[in-house]
């Protein structure tokens, strides 16, 4: 299966019936939050039953998610677990992300969002964070981290880990020698982000399979975390899709 195969969806309630009948991952239901016909609360209730999170979408959040399409009222999303332990992540034949040195919650939360926007099997932060600065992660993350692992591990260990399991490991930073296409980022890997401050430690950089820089041809130096992460992220769907 691709690591774009993953994670599907469905959409109509014909359509998301004959997902929950076959007892298909359903992870997540959404549905119109002034929806409440007889039909719609018939698949609320059985994709609650069979684990999946209930989510209430107002028009925007509907047409968004409709992708462009006709607007749909019940849409569902099919995949892996949300919720994983290191070695299983690392095993699920994708792209997981690390975030070394993160400074600020806020930041982690929109690279957990970006990581779920561009099909990432899960995120990986490098930070000892409390109860509050994790909540803070959630938060900004709008919803998204409901949707796919977020694990707190030092780098050392996702490296010992990864190497065990084969899988490669790809830093993005601007002493890399290689441009984003350079690198074929279809075969699971872990991909290195570094934090705002200090960026990817020295050793951290010397444990990579290969190091990727985005191009840059403005005066100021680097760009936005998550901005060099989208690049990587679109320009890895551009090589599944290819």
């Amino acid at each position: 299966m691709s690591a774009l195969a993953k994670r599907r969806y469905v959409a109509g309630h014909a359509a998301v019936e004959r997902a929950l009948q076959a007892d298909e991952p359903v992870r997540v239901l959404l549905v119109g939050v002034d929806d409440h016909s007889a039909a719609t609360e018939q698949l609320v209730a059985r994709a609650h039953s069979q684990g999946a999170s209930i989510w209430r979408g107002g028009p925007g959040d509907l047409r968004r998610m409709s992708r462009g399409q006709d607007v749909q009222s019940v849409m569902a999303m099919l995949g892996d677990s949300p919720r994983a332990e290191l070695d299983e992540l690392l095993a699920r034949g994708g792209l997981t992300w690390l975030l070394h040195r993160a400074t600020y919650p806020s930041n982690a939360g929109f690279v957990v969002r970006t990581a779920e926007v561009s099909g990432a099997d899960g995120v990986v932060i490098d930070a000892r964070w409390n109860h509050q600065d994790r909540s803070r992660v959630r938060h900004v993350s709008m919803g998204a981290s409901t949707l796919l692992p977020v694990l707190f591990h030092d780098w050392q260990e996702v490296v010992t880990r990864a190497r065990a399991l084969g899988t490669r490991v790809v830093a993005i930073e601007d002493v890399g020698d290689k441009a984003p296409w350079q690198v074929d980022l279809r075969e699971r890997c872990v991909c290195v982000v570094g934090g705002e401050r200090d960026g990817v430690d020295p050793a951290l950089l010397a444990a990579c399979d290969a190091v990727v820089r985005v191009p840059m041809a403005g005066f100021v130096p680097s760009y936005n975390l998550q901005a060099a992460m989208a690049a990587v992220a679109v320009e890895r769907l551009r090589q599944l899709t290819a």
